[in-house]
C-alpha cells in the first residue's frame, strides 16, 4: 500500500510533486479523494466566489471515453481516479479553477497519491465532457485532475534554480 499515514508538509509536497501518467490498479482510498478534494475547496479566490465544483469519475467505461476526446489525456483510461473541475464562468474562473487544481495536486503529493493535470479550458473536448458529465451550461470545465498510484517512481525534472528566476525591484 503506498498511501502514508503522516501526510508531507507543503513545501516538501510543492517540491515534491511530479505528474504521473501511468498508473497502477491500486484504488485511492475515498478519505483520501476527499481530502484532496477538500483542499481543492480551500483554494484562494477572486472576490470569495468559490465558483467550483468537483465531478469525480472512477467509472472505467467512462474514464475510457473521456480519455478518447482528450488531446494528451489518454492515461486518464488508466488512472483510477480523475476529477473534473468545473467553475461557473465568473470573471476570474480560470485562474480560481487552476488555484483549485494546483491545491489538489499539492494535497495528493503529501497524502501520497500520484496525480496529473489535464488541461480543459477553451479545448475543444471541454464542452463534450461537460456535457457527458451532465454539468449545466453555465459551468466551464478547467481542469481535470488523475489520481492513483505510480506503477513506477519517475525523478523530477530539473526546475530552474532560483537565481535564474528571481528579480528584485526590476527585471
Amino acid at each position: 500500500m503506498n498511501t502514508i499515514t503522516t501526510p508531507m508538509d507543503a513545501l516538501t509536497a510543492i517540491k515534491n510533486r511530479i505528474s504521473c501518467r501511468d498508473y497502477s490498479e491500486q484504488t485511492v482510498p475515498v478519505t483520501l479523494i476527499e481530502q484532496i478534494i477538500d483542499a481543492g475547496r480551500m483554494a484562494a479566490t477572486a472576490r470569495d466566489e468559490q465558483p467550483w465544483e468537483f465531478v469525480i469519475f472512477s467509472d472505467e467505461m467512462l474514464r475510457r471515453q473521456i480519455a478518447s476526446m482528450t488531446e494528451n489525456g489518454a492515461f486518464i483510461a488508466h488512472a483510477p481516479i480523475c476529477i473534473a473541475v468545473f467553475c461557473m464562468e465568473t470573471k476570474y474562473y480560470v485562474e480560481d479553477g487552476s488555484a483549485a487544481t494546483q491545491n489538489m495536486l499539492i494535497a495528493a503529493t503529501a497524502l501520497g497519491v500520484s496525480s496529473c493535470w489535464i488541461a480543459g479550458d477553451k479545448k475543444p473536448y471541454a464542452s463534450q465532457i461537460a456535457a457527458l458529465l451532465s454539468v449545466p451550461p453555465t459551468y466551464k470545465l478547467v481542469s481535470m485532475v488523475t489520481l492513483g498510484y505510480a506503477k513506477t517512481e519517475k525523478p523530477r525534472a530539473r526546475k530552474r534554480a532560483l537565481d535564474e528566476v528571481i528579480h528584485w525591484n526590476r527585471f
